[in-house]
C-alpha cells in the first residue's frame, strides 16, 4: 500500500461511495440525529465535484426485507425496510433521473457496501483502484466499507468533512483506526483533488 494517498491512484481510477438515506438524514427518519444535517452541504459539494469530473459514483442503500429473517435484527431494531420512507435516498441524493451510466445503486443488508454485493466486481471491471467514502455513520457503515475495501486492495480515503456520527467518541476512534491502519482521513478539498 502506498504511504501517501497522492500515490495511491489516479483521478481516473477513483470512485466515490456515499451512504445517504432518509433513515439517518431526515428529521423524521428512524435513526436520525441532528448532527447528520451538518455534513449535507459538504456531501452535495463532493457529489457535484465528482459529477463534474465524470467519475463513477456508487450510491449505497441499506435495505432490508419485511417479514423475513435478518441477522442484523439481533443487534439492531428493524430499519430501512425496502420500500419504506427510511430506506429511500435523502432528498437530492441518489442517482438523478434518468441515471447516467456512471452512477449506480448498490443495495446492502449489512454495514459494509462490499459484503454480499457486486460492488467489488463492478469496481474491478471499471478499473477502479481508489475510493473516496462519505456518508453516515463514520464508526459503523463507513468504517466497515473502508475496512473491507482495504482488505480487497483498494486505497480508501475518508472524506472527513462529509461523514460523522452521533457517537463522537466512536467516530474519533474510527477515524484514527482508518487513518492508522486502513487508508487516509482527508479534508474535503483533498477528497476533491483525488477525483481530479
Amino acid at each position: 500500500m502506498p504511504r501517501d494517498w497522492h500515490e495511491a491512484g489516479s483521478p481516473e481510477r477513483t470512485a466515490v461511495l456515499v451512504d445517504l438515506q432518509n433513515g439517518f438524514l431526515h428529521p423524521e427518519g428512524g435513526n436520525y440525529y441532528p448532527a447528520a444535517s451538518d455534513i449535507v452541504p459538504n456531501l452535495r459539494r463532493l457529489l457535484a465535484h465528482a459529477r463534474s469530473r465524470g467519475r463513477l459514483i456508487v450510491h449505497v442503500a441499506d435495505r432490508h426485507r419485511a417479514g423475513l429473517a435478518d441477522f442484523e435484527s439481533a443487534k439492531l431494531p428493524e430499519h430501512c425496510v425496502d420500500g419504506a420512507f427510511d430506506a429511500a435516498f435523502f432528498d437530492g441524493f441518489g442517482p438523478p433521473e434518468p441515471a447516467p451510466a456512471n452512477e449506480l445503486v448498490v443495495v446492502k443488508r449489512r454495514f459494509s457496501a462490499f459484503f454480499a454485493t457486486d460492488l467489488d466486481l463492478t469496481l474491478r471491471e471499471n478499473a477502479i483502484e481508489r475510493l473516496v467514502v462519505a456518508g453516515v455513520k463514520t464508526n459503523v457503515c463507513v468504517r466497515a466499507t473502508i475496512q473491507d475495501g482495504f482488505g480487497l486492495g483498494y486505497s480508501c480515503l475518508l472524506a472527513r468533512e462529509a461523514t460523522n456520527s452521533n457517537r463522537t467518541n466512536l467516530e474519533a476512534a474510527a477515524v484514527e483506526d482508518i487513518d492508522r491502519y486502513m487508508g487516509w482521513s482527508v479534508a474535503l478539498a483533498d477528497a476533491e483533488a483525488a477525483l481530479g
